[in-house]
């Protein structure tokens, strides 16, 4: 594991980085939140690549007209 502050090596578990001092624990709802987030940021991801897939189809079908 890395400090996100300052990228140096930590021990796993570690509550503060050994180098710059930093708390660097995470409660563990937090990751369970972000781990929530990242699943729906990907979700309107696919949504958004659906629909815009849909749209270029619109356009191309009135332009062959």
């Amino acid at each position: 594991m890395s400090c996100p502050y300052c990228c140096a090596g930590t021990a796993e578990g570690a509550l503060v980085c050994s180098a710059c001092g930093r708390d660097i624990a995470v409660p563990a709802t937090l990751i369970a939140e972000r781990d929530d987030l990242l699943r729906k940021r990907e979700e309107l991801r696919d949504e958004l690549r659906r629909a815009r897939d849909e749209v270029e189809a619109i356009t191309r079908r009135r332009k062959s007209r």
